[in-house]
């Protein structure tokens, strides 16, 4: 706590800088520099502007002309048609891309092509050298060496280091998405074209309706679509009754959209035909009957057909008849089609072909009925029992493309873009969605549908039965009024002034489904409405009859409005039977006293349906914009709403009443007109409003309904939000649609003359930036001066004048500043005399919300300084005082907030806020408000740095961050106090005096208050990284917030184009600096356990995979390895102790390290070169730890490229399904598209406003997440990664040499340079580019050229290393890479050579490098490695220097000593497939190292490795308990402690003649030390662990542990106990479970194997191996070798014979043994475990009988068994061992029939007598024992051997034996069926009752002949076999005495 404290006392006591002053005080000095500096800092950001709304049809949706609007008819359209008014930033600067120049992928990687030599020997002088290195020895001073290093790495290198880096994929809170521009709603958008309407005869004309229907929610969900596909021909029939056509009519496709997609959604198809006589069925006839395939049959008939219809048609053309339908599920349709269609195509357009077209049934017409049966196809998945028409319909469905030519808006306006061709139209169908859809009306939409659904004169004795409605729109009473606003059908008028409904051929009571949709004119009037006229139509022409077809049943009607509302929903009327009465529109129906049919009772139903942008159908809402229209000043009083009357004094009253009500009013009709609401809202809270001449105050009631809007809509779930948690509908608004009343008003009257534009005074477009008392004008007037006279000063206009003028202009825009302080005492208090104590809900919501009422100031403010005259006003005089002190009293209320919730909101929306006011106040008095904010706030301390630097992020994010920041003052001038001095002060970078420099990395005072909010942000992330934790989580999210955001922060600067020149970047990097200290400082935290640091001592091994390595505990690989630099001892701490509390992330610890290396990148390197030598060593050597960490954060990682698809027909396919069902069903819906739309939720949109932190347009754009990269992509990362390697490495190398030029300056120069040599080597064994490895050799012998005789004395460990990793690149197959290693590695031993022992140990050194190298032989390529052997002899034959030395020779003997090191090993390269041949090897070259220990103990740790890549743990553990063994026999030899118990096995001799413990590099390794003993043994005891051999891990520590006593290691001693216990406590629960070794016998029989002919091995093979698997392998593996043909597997274990094996071909025999063990041998040998260890005999059977078949009769099968002594025990350092011994033995067959009687009777022992008995197992057991009904079963071997005595007295032995057998068996079974009798259950009595009598009846059976004895059998007949007993020895890692050796 204390710590937070005193963190936030020091940010509260810096006084920012007042910003303007200081820089007026900066440019009155002239400086030229920063008047370039300051070139881009302009007065103003802020631009308000008019933008043209987008309009989708060629003309606006609008009224008819010369109509006189209602006020909200008249504020709709002028709210839907004028321009948005939008505050854009003007100086946002577009980055610029990358240049596309990348290297090529082989430069970043080594290429894993190679060839093998199979020679053994090589002479090295055949070879051809490599190219030299030209300039190794071309340097006469150090000086120059450095000046041409310099020069190479400075080339080519890349500008923006984060182009390079993925970005961080995290949110950022300081992007405010752009909301997306209003727009109308849409769907997902299906096209759906009519291709055909096919029946088997055409003979008239038919008429088609689509529409879709959602049976879930039984709800029409678009309007009807009216085509039809009848010939010219058909439409002939029809020319009487068709005054003209209009090409919309003759639409065949239609757009539909689907708001809620689901499977339940049914297109359905309607067809109509020409009214005739007869029934629908009877019309329906022929088209059942006749067959297009009888046509020539049927012509007759089809003739007459036609005649008839034609008549119908020229006589009743104008009446319908439903005639036919169809219906089909979209989605479901789609997926069968696609199944089906195998056909390869590109397009997803899907045709649909539907057969089952049904004739309609004249009773089930309604719209229920047709639901009812779509429900009854979906239920039955067939169709219902209906009568089908032979016929089809084929449709196309698809998405809807980009563009669609000739399509029609639902009002017939035609969509953008107009094809030039007049092809044929297609409609959009308006939708009609089946749930709410909350997207503000954006478009003028006046429709109303008239849905006629029931008539009913079942009652009327009348001869009425062929029934038709005609509808009209009457605008009065007379005929003529009829409008003509009915849309029409197809293939005719466009507009129809009457419509008629389809008949239904006698029925009274007819059922209706037709939709009229009508054209709403704009101002409706209580004389409109629909007149209904009901016809009798006679469908039969009688003789000499010539009077109208239309006989009238009589009328109704239906006005429009109702109390000035548009009527809607369901209507039953009345039917009148007389003439329509005068005046009668304007009563209802019920009315007038008339002759009504069936007394005034209701008959005809029918529904009305408007949909309209203008007719807000809510009554709340309805009534508030009355109220408000009220008060425009024409009105009459008293006024009418509703259905009451309001008087002028209860005006006011009601006006609030319909305020407050708004929040009651539905959520669907608020959203609706929300932009209109709102703005009326706005225009009572800012215009005084006179009611009955009294000033009305009416802004604090409507600022509490703007609060209660804004609460709703954030509250409802309905509605989506940003990121941020803003309403989008409310962003939306605010960003295009509000803005002040008065411009409001200046649009209506300015709309003819280019809108505001025309007003100078008034205008939004502010041209000019610069003013006469701002930065900007100075900068104007710099220019001028420096383009003309420079000593010509700048006129200055006298300051009593420009007061004047400021006020004179004040005055001029009073008003506007009046608007501003009204809405900002609003925020804070809208009741002005209650002021501060303004609370309750409206306040809280106030709070809550605050980013809407920030953003709403300031657009006002915006517009008010967008009507300023910038060069009269000064930015400080902007604003008035009061304004300025509302400002201050709003930030200081939302600061003081306490409730932690809020607190987190309205930060960010406070950081925005005051974002923003830097672009339009004084910058001074904005930080100000920064202090205060800093000074006060109160939340919780563990919120408090969270809070802090999500507010800081947001204000860096400006625009003019870096001129905010001084960036490039100097330092020295900093005001002492908060007005700075205004004498000349100079701008360059520090002077580097020794103090300034420390200095400059210091988070100063003077630091932060000259730097505010650089210092701020620093400030904030040194607390964040020193913070002590209060829980995991929160300190790493506040740790990532911090460092992600200064990273942000740097990642801008990089990539932006104003700071792409290098002396701008050091300056910005130079305003960083004190980062790198606090970097330094926050090491211990860096987190980079994922990098490759584990491989340092792998010199660039195979990679393996992680997961099949047994992870080693680090501190024993440490103590190993030796510590390749510091890091790492704290990361061994890691491993141990589980990661410290306060440890980064690894991708933190990325992002932090790449704002240093930026840093470092771009500061001056002179400053960085001084700061290295001031630098105490303490630090330095943090520094060098810190480069180490840089290099493995950053290694390239090789990317594997996926497999790409093939895009087959199927692949294709199911695309195409893919994209039509995200058409249909989207995934979703509606609610998902609106909040797409209505939020701006994608990301990018927000980038408009701050282009500065646009991710895409670094070099990795967004396609990092994505899985199905294409092979080209995934090039491209590979090159970015590798660049961005590269180019980190290249920083670090930069960093390590200018630390090397400082040496001589410094006083530790031993430890630098090691410290430097340490990084160089961790760099080498990282994966690097050939580009970093040429710089990075010249810089290693640059090292050694400068301090060679310091690193060869007192870095020999290093050189060891270094002299490793210089001989792996001399194997390289990159030639650059291969010549630049032979030259350093030349140069070591030239420069080594003035000294006789360092030149001896570098031979040592370069000699075990080699051998440890050629041990991962799948890593080294000899053939490239001999001619780095020839390269490096070419440079000793050349070195003139050295030509009168011994070098050159000693040289040349060195090569050709490693050259035959080399051959040896080539022979490996060949078994690298065969894992037990390799071994062998490995083991013979490992033996033939015993004079050489430490060589012995690298290939020793070779094998280990290798058997640990193949999870042969226990033989890897072997391995090290060897290597161990040596380690202790050497130290035994130096000093003979009790402790060092001896560890030897034959493998690890050291005697003294071999060796001497003193001779100068032998024994030198970091391994032969008593570390080095307890880290092979520690890790010898994890993989024996690992290996479940926990017995053994306790023998390892028993030599550990008297060391540890010794050392008196308790902490080692503690967790080495705890291991102990592990391992006993497993021993314990998985002893008995533990799956061991599987062992078989391989035999490899012919020439072609070589030195393997005729040996037979035991190999060990994992637990549970079948013999399948080791023959499918080993056959594999050796067909390869010798071809297809050659190898044969022997199946049997027979003896083999030579002869008669074919001499040209291989043969293996194998045979699965089982370890073997003498009767005394299971004494020692109890557990599992011990029968498991130390194997050396093991045995297999040979079933045979005499006749030579395998198999016989039970007394002629004999049994062979054969014993093989391997040459060592298992477990051991091979998994094969040879096979020294084999013993054989038969047995006869009554010795067969005793083995299997004995195996039998131990089974149901142990069946019986298990801890937890096993019910099944126990019968199975005993099912094979007492009911064995098979041949062989027990009674039938007693039979064989026991029911006589044998004649041969030799067999007398064996016969009492198997009767003991017996005896014991029938014994074991009695006790087996007891057992079972206690675990049956009750269902399984009789089967206990047959299995004990199954048992009595054996006894019984078996009684007589186990009752039978022999007398003779006492005489001793045969002596007893003498075994050799090889007992199991304990003390299993001792020396083992070899009976064969």
């Amino acid at each position: 706590r204390a710590h937070f404290m005193i963190t936030s006392f020091l940010i509260v006591s810096v006084e920012p800088v007042d910003l303007d002053e200081f820089l007026m005080s900066q440019l009155r000095s002239g400086d030229a520099e920063l008047m370039q500096e300051l070139g881009e800092f302009p007065d103003d950001d802020l631009e308000v502007e008019l933008v043209e709304r987008e309009c989708r049809t060629i003309r606006p949706s609008v009224p008819e002309e010369g109509v006189e609007l209602d006020p909200h008819v008249r504020d709709c359209v002028q709210s839907y048609t004028q321009p948005w008014l939008v505050v854009s930033r003007r100086s946002i600067h577009r980055l610029h891309s990358f240049p596309e120049k990348s290297p090529s992928l082989p430069a970043l990687c080594d290429d894993t092509t190679r060839t093998t030599l199979t020679c053994s020997d090589f002479n090295l002088r055949v070879l051809q050298p490599d190219r030299r290195v030209e300039s190794l020895l071309r340097f006469s001073s150090p000086e120059e060496l450095d000046r041409f290093n310099l020069e190479a790495r400075n080339s080519n290198r890349y500008g923006e280091l984060f182009g390079l880096y993925p970005p961080i994929d995290e949110v950022q809170p300081s992007i405010r998405p752009i909301p997306d521009c209003p727009k109308e709603h849409f769907g997902q958008r299906i096209l759906v074209r009519c291709q055909t309407i096919k029946f088997e005869i055409e003979i008239e004309p038919l008429f088609a309706t689509m529409a879709l229907y959602d049976l879930k929610e039984k709800k029409k969900i678009s309007e009807n679509v009216h085509f039809d596909m009848n010939s010219d021909q058909m439409k002939g029939f029809l020319r009487a009754h068709t005054p003209h056509t209009d090409p919309s009519t003759l639409a065949r496709s239609a757009i539909f959209s689907i708001s809620y997609p689901s499977p339940d959604i049914y297109l359905v198809i309607r067809i109509e035909k020409v009214l005739q006589q007869g029934e629908i069925g009877d019309c329906a006839e022929p088209y059942m009957v006749l067959k297009e395939s009888d046509a020539l049959k049927n012509r007759d008939k089809v003739e007459k057909l036609k005649n008839q219809a034609e008549g119908f048609c020229q006589r009743l053309g104008r009446y319908r008849m439903p005639f036919a339908f169809a219906t089909v599920n979209i989605m479901s349709a789609i997926s069968s089609t696609l199944e089906r269609d195998t056909s390869d195509t590109d397009s997803i357009n899907v045709e649909l072909t539907i057969y089952c077209v049904c004739w309609q049934e004249g009773e089930r017409l309604s719209d229920e009925d047709l639901f009812k049966f779509l429900a009854d196809i979906k239920r039955s998945s067939g169709q219902r029992r209906v009568k089908i028409i032979p016929g089809f319909l084929r449709l196309e469905v698809s998405p809807v493309p980009e563009t669609v030519p000739g399509c029609l808006c639902p009002e017939l306006i035609p969509v953008k873009p107009v094809s030039e061709k007049n092809p044929r139209a297609v409609k959009e169908v308006l939708e009609f969605p089946s749930s709410e859809v909350y997207v503000p009306h954006n478009i003028y939409q006046n429709l109303l549908y008239v849905y006629p659904l029931r008539l009913n004169l079942s009652n009327r004795l009348t001869s009425a039965r062929n029934i038709t409605v005609k509808i009209q729109f009457m605008s009065g009473e007379d005929p003529s009024c009829a409008m003509p606003v009915i849309f029409g059908k197809s293939s005719g008028p466009e507009f129809l002034q009457e419509v008629y409904t389809p008949v239904t051929y006698h029925n009274r009571s007819p059922d209706f489904y037709d939709e009229i949709k009508i054209h709403l004119p704009a101002r409706l009037t209580e004389k409109h409405h629909l007149l209904f006229t009901f016809y009798h139509i006679s469908c039969q022409q009688k003789q000499n009859q010539t009077g109208s077809l239309e006989t009238l049943i009589g009328y109704s009607w239906l006005p429009l409005l109702n109390n000035d509302r548009l009527q809607t929903g369901q209507q039953c009327l009345p039917i009148i039977l007389d003439k329509l009465p005068v005046n009668y529109s304007l009563h209802s129906p019920e009315v007038p006293p008339v002759k009504w049919l069936e007394n005034h009772k209701g008959l005809f139903n029918l529904e009305l349906q408007a949909v309209s942008s203008v007719q807000t159908q809510d009554s709340h809402l309805e009534r508030f914009c009355t109220l408000c229209h009220a008060l425009e000043g024409k009105t009459i009083f008293p006024i009418r709403v509703g259905d009451e009357k309001i008087s002028e004094n209860m005006f006011e009253h009601e006006l609030k009443l319909s305020i407050i009500s708004l929040s009651s009013s539905g959520l669907e009709p608020l959203v609706l007109f929300l932009h209109q609401v709102l703005d009326k809202l706005f225009r009572l809270i800012m215009q005084p409003m006179v009611i009955a001449g009294q000033t009305a105050n009416l802004a604090q009631i409507a600022f509490e309904s703007v609060v209660s809007v804004v609460n709703s809509l954030h509250n409802s779930q309905e509605l989506a939000k940003d990121h941020q948690g803003r309403n989008c509908l409310l962003a939306t608004y605010l960003y295009f649609v509000f803005r002040l009343p008065d411009t409001q008003h200046e649009i209506h009257t300015s709309a003819g003359t280019g809108g505001l534009m025309a007003h100078p005074e008034s205008r939004y477009s502010t041209l000019t930036r610069a003013t006469a008392t701002t930065v900007g004008f100075m900068l104007l007037q710099s220019r001028i001066r420096s383009s003309s006279n420079p000593d010509i000063p700048a006129p200055q206009s006298p300051e009593d004048a420009e007061v004047n003028n400021i006020l004179g202009k004040v005055q001029i825009h009073k008003c506007n500043i009046k608007l501003m302080s009204v809405i900002s005492a609003e925020v804070v208090f809208p009741n002005k005399q209650i002021r501060l104590s303004f609370t309750g809900v409206c306040r809280e919501n106030v709070y809550k919300y605050a980013w809407f009422f920030f953003e709403l100031l300031v657009k006002s403010m915006s517009q008010h300084v967008s009507q300023l005259d910038k060069k009269a006003v000064s930015r400080r005089n902007r604003f008035s005082d009061r304004f300025k002190d509302d400002i201050t009293t709003i930030t200081c209320v939302f600061i003081c907030l306490q409730e932690l919730e809020q607190a987190e909101k309205v930060n960010i929306s406070l950081a925005f806020f005051l974002y923003d006011l830097m672009s339009l106040m004084d910058r001074g008095f904005v930080f100000q408000l920064v202090k205060n904010y800093c000074n006060q706030v109160l939340v919780s301390m563990s919120t408090l740095i969270s809070m802090r630097l999500e507010f800081l992020r947001v204000l860096c994010s400006h625009e003019h961050y870096l001129n905010l920041s001084l960036f490039f003052s100097n330092p020295a001038s900093a005001p002492a106090s908060p007005s700075p001095s205004t004498s000349s002060q100079t701008s360059s970078l520090c002077s580097f005096q020794d103090h300034k420099i420390a200095a400059m990395f210091d988070l100063s005072q003077d630091f932060k208050q000259r730097h505010y909010l650089t210092g701020l942000l620093l400030t904030e992330l040194s607390t964040a990284l020193d913070m002590e934790s209060e829980g995991l989580v929160t300190f790493n999210v506040l740790q990532q917030k911090a460092i992600n955001a200064t990273y942000s922060l740097l990642c801008a600067h990089d990539l932006d184009q104003r700071c792409s020149r290098p002396e701008v970047k050091a300056k910005i990097a130079a305003l960083y600096l004190p980062l790198v200290g606090i970097i330094i400082d926050s090491i211990n935290y860096l987190d980079f356990t994922g990098t490759a640091l584990h491989k340092s001592r792998k010199s660039g091994g195979p990679e393996e995979d992680p997961d099949s390595i047994t992870p080693i505990n680090q501190s024993v690989a440490m103590a190993i390895a030796g510590n390749p630099f510091n890091t790492l001892a704290r990361n061994a701490l890691v491993s141990m102790t589980g990661k410290t509390s306060n440890m980064l992330t690894a991708e933190t610890s990325r992002n932090l390290l790449m704002c240093f290396l930026w840093i470092i990148k771009n500061a001056d390197q002179n400053l960085i070169q001084r700061w290295n030598v001031d630098v105490p060593s303490s630090q330095l050597s943090r520094l060098l730890e810190l480069l180490a960490i840089c290099i493995s954060c950053f290694e390239y990682r090789v990317k594997t490229h996926q497999s790409l698809l093939h895009h087959s027909v199927t692949f294709k396919k199911s695309l195409a399904k893919a994209r039509l069902e995200e058409a249909l069903l989207g995934g979703i819906g509606a609610r998902g598209e609106m909040m797409k739309r209505v939020g701006g939720n994608d990301r990018t949109l927000g980038q408009r406003e701050n282009l500065r932190w646009r991710k895409d347009l670094t070099q990795w754009r967004q396609t990092n997440d994505r899985q199905d990269k294409s092979k080209a992509e995934l090039d491209q990362e590979a090159i970015i990664s590798g660049n961005l390697a590269t180019e980190t490495n290249l920083i670090v190398l930069d960093l390590l040499e200018m630390i090397v030029q400082a040496v001589p300056l410094a006083d530790c120069k031993d430890n630098v340079v090691g410290g430097v040599l340490k990084v160089l080597l961790h760099s080498l064994t990282c994966n690097q580019s050939t580009t970093f490895l040429s710089h990075c050799f010249s810089t290693l012998r640059a090292l050694i050229v400068k301090f060679g005789d310091l690193l060869f004395e007192e870095e020999a460990e290093q050189c060891a290393d270094l002299c490793q990793k210089v001989l792996h690149y001399c194997s390289s197959c990159v030639d650059g890479n291969r010549s630049q290693a032979c030259a350093t590695l030349y140069l070591i031993m030239r420069y080594s050579y003035s000294s006789a022992s360092n030149f001896s140990r570098v031979k040592m050194q370069v000699t075990m490098s080699l051998a440890s190298l050629v041990g991962k032989s799948s890593d080294i390529h000899e053939e490239y490695l001999r001619r780095s052997f020839r390269t490096i002899l070419a440079y000793a034959e050349e070195d003139t220097e050295m030509q009168s030395t011994q070098l050159p020779s000693q040289v040349d003997e060195l090569l050709r000593n490693l050259n035959s090191i080399l051959s040896d090993t080539v022979k490996m390269k060949e078994f690298q497939k065969d894992p037990e041949m390799l071994m062998d090897l490995m083991y013979r070259i490992a033996k033939g190292y015993q004079t050489s220990p430490d060589l012995r103990l690298t290939w020793l740790q070779n094998m280990a490795e290798k058997h640990n890549s193949r999870k042969c743990f226990t033989e890897s553990a072997m391995c090290l308990v060897h290597a161990a063994a040596l380690v202790a026999e050497y130290l035994s030899m130096l000093e003979d402690h009790k402790y060092l118990r001896e560890l030897c096995l034959e493998e690890s001799a050291v005697s003294d003649d071999i060796l001497s413990p003193d001779e100068d590099g032998v024994c030198s390794g970091r391994y032969f030390t008593e570390s080095g003993l307890v880290g092979l043994l520690e890790q010898a005891a994890e993989l024996f662990s690992n290996g479940r051999l926990y017995e053994a891990v306790n023998e390892v520590y028993k030599v550990i542990v008297p060391i540890l006593e010794a050392h008196r290691d308790f902490r080692k001693l503690a967790s080495t106990h705890d291991k102990l216990q592990r391992a006993f406590e497993n021993i314990i629960q998985k002893g008995h479970k533990r799956m061991f070794g599987t062992y078989f016998r391989v035999g490899f029989y012919g020439c072609k194997f070589g030195d393997l002919d005729e040996q037979e091995f035991i190999y060990k093979e994992p637990g549970i191996t079948h013999l399948p698997e080791i023959s499918h392998r080993l056959e594999n593996f050796y067909s390869q070798c010798f071809g297809d043909g050659v190898l044969e597997m022997i199946k049997d274990s027979t003896p083999v014979d030579r002869k008669k094996l074919n001499p040209n071909k291989a043969y293996i025999q194998i045979t699965f043994v089982e370890p073997y063990f003498d009767d005394y041998e299971m004494k020692d040998r109890l557990t599992n475990f011990e029968k498991n260890f130390n194997l050396r005999r093991f045995m297999y059977t040979t079933p045979f009988t005499k006749s030579g078949r395998p198999r016989g009769e039970l007394n002629e099968q004999y049994k062979r068994k054969t014993i093989l002594t391997t040459m060592h025990a298992f477990p051991y350092i091979k998994t094969r061992i040879n096979v020294i011994q084999k013993e054989e033995f038969d047995l006869t067959p009554i010795e067969v029939a005793i083995e299997d009687m004995q195996k039998k009777t131990r089974e149901l022992a142990e069946a019986t007598h298990r801890e937890k008995p096993d019910a099944v197992m126990l019968q199975m057991v005993l099912q094979g024992s007492v009911t064995a009904t098979v041949n062989q079963g027990p009674l039938e071997v007693a039979q064989v051997f026991l029911n006589e005595i044998p004649a041969d007295p030799k067999l007398f032995r064996h016969h009492n034996k198997l009767r003991l057998c017996f005896k014991e068996f029938i014994l074991r079974c009695g006790q087996a069926v007891e057992k079972n009798k206690l675990l049956i259950t009750p269902d399984q009595k009789e089967y206990q009752q047959e299995m004990k009598k199954n048992y009595n009846k054996l006894r019984e059976n078996l009684r007589p002949m186990l009752e039978r004895k022999i007398p003779e059998l006492y005489k001793p007949i045969i002596k007893p076999r003498i075994e050799n007993r090889d007992s199991f020895k304990r003390q299993s890692l001792r020396r083992t005495q070899d009976e064969n050796s």
